[in-house]
């Protein structure tokens, strides 16, 4: 199945259950808190080595995904070129200056 297939099948249970499907019938900031809580529920699931079955990480990343699907739906934009565009940009981006990996090699380096 691909991710357009999968994005509508999120957009009509959306309809069903009065979630949302129209720019006008959502709040944007709700839509990202309630992204958030998913993405914060995932990393209590990691913290607590739950990583499969009922509120484990494979579950809160579906939800994370199926959130991110609906909002991406509700503002007609194409998920899969934009990580297609994503993709490329990143394989060639210089990463050296980014700040998680200074912070990271600051970590390994070792000390005297």
């Amino acid at each position: 199945m691909e991710l357009k297939d999968i994005q509508k099948k999120i957009l009509d249970m959306a309809k069903e259950k009065g979630w949302g499907t129209k720019p006008e019938e959502i709040i944007f900031a709700e839509k990202i808190a309630l992204l958030h809580s998913e993405v914060s529920e995932t990393l209590e699931a990691y913290r607590h080595s739950n990583m499969a079955g009922s509120d484990g990480v494979a579950e809160e990343l579906a939800d994370v995904m199926m959130r991110t699907l609906q909002l991406a739906g509700i503002y007609n934009i194409d998920l899969e070129q934009e990580i297609e565009k994503k993709l490329i940009e990143d394989s060639t981006r210089d990463w050296s200056q980014d700040q998680l990996y200074k912070d990271r090699d600051k970590r390994n380096k070792p000390t005297s």
